[in-house]
């Protein structure tokens, strides 16, 4: 009895302890997510994206590109409020293996949280304001916006920050021109830019296209007869 006890005691204090990591890190993410907003508010950063010459309206992405934007970032974008408890747990279990952030689990709405407020440095508080504010966002606009916005403020490797630029520079045509070939191989590359740059690493580029397109099939988004049509030549 005295052991089992002691076990219970010792599990207590380390669930305690847990408890306690977590409202601390959720008070500091708060903390950072407030004294953002206070210093430039939502709509005013919005404003500044859809201020762009170069702004592509969600109307004006061929929905290829939209379906693989989904499949390969944010599979359940449309079901969820700003975050995917699921995919931050696996993320958690993939991290924890590895002993270091492999993997973030961020949706579409935290990478633009991301995007308009905060670095690119993995910090837990900065995770954790991202996530508040990913929910502020969800609650003031639509998933249609939202991935608009997103595919305004993401990098895309050779200096190319939203989605009109890549699509001029890679293949010398308006978003709304862009064939499927094109779609998918745009799709990935934000996943590690540097990594697939098109005119850096045209191999590695073609590479993340097949996964985006596997994931499409995965997802519903293509048949695998659709997607062998489209698949680049090994």
């Amino acid at each position: 009895m005295k052991v089992l006890r002691m076990v219970r005691n010792l599990v207590l204090l380390v669930l305690g302890v847990i408890l306690c990591a977590i409202l601390a890190l959720a008070f500091l993410g708060w903390q950072m997510y407030t004294q953002a907003l206070e210093a430039t508010p939502l709509d005013q950063k919005v404003k500044q994206v859809r201020a762009q010459e170069s702004y592509t309206t969600f109307a004006e992405l061929p929905e290829t590109y939209v379906d693989a934007v989904i499949a390969a970032e944010d599979h359940r974008f449309y079901q969820h409020n700003g975050i995917d408890v699921i995919a931050i747990g696996r993320a958690v279990v993939n991290d924890i293996k590895a002993m270091s952030f492999v993997e973030g689990g961020s949706t579409i709405t935290q990478q633009l949280a991301k995007n308009l407020y905060f670095t690119q440095e993995k910090r837990l508080t900065r995770k954790a304001a991202e996530m508040f504010m990913a929910f502020h966002i969800e609650a003031n606009y639509t998933k249609e916006e939202i991935f608009e916005l997103y595919v305004n403020s993401i990098y895309f490797g050779s200096g190319c920050y939203d989605v009109a630029s890549a699509s001029q520079a890679y293949f010398g045509v308006e978003p709304s021109q862009m064939d499927a070939n094109q779609c998918t191989l745009l799709a990935g590359i934000p996943n590690a830019p540097s990594v697939y740059d098109l005119n850096v690493n045209p191999d590695l580029a073609t590479q993340r296209q097949r996964q985006v397109l596997t994931l499409m099939v995965e997802h519903q988004y293509l048949t695998a007869d659709q997607a062998s049509a489209i698949q680049p030549a090994a």
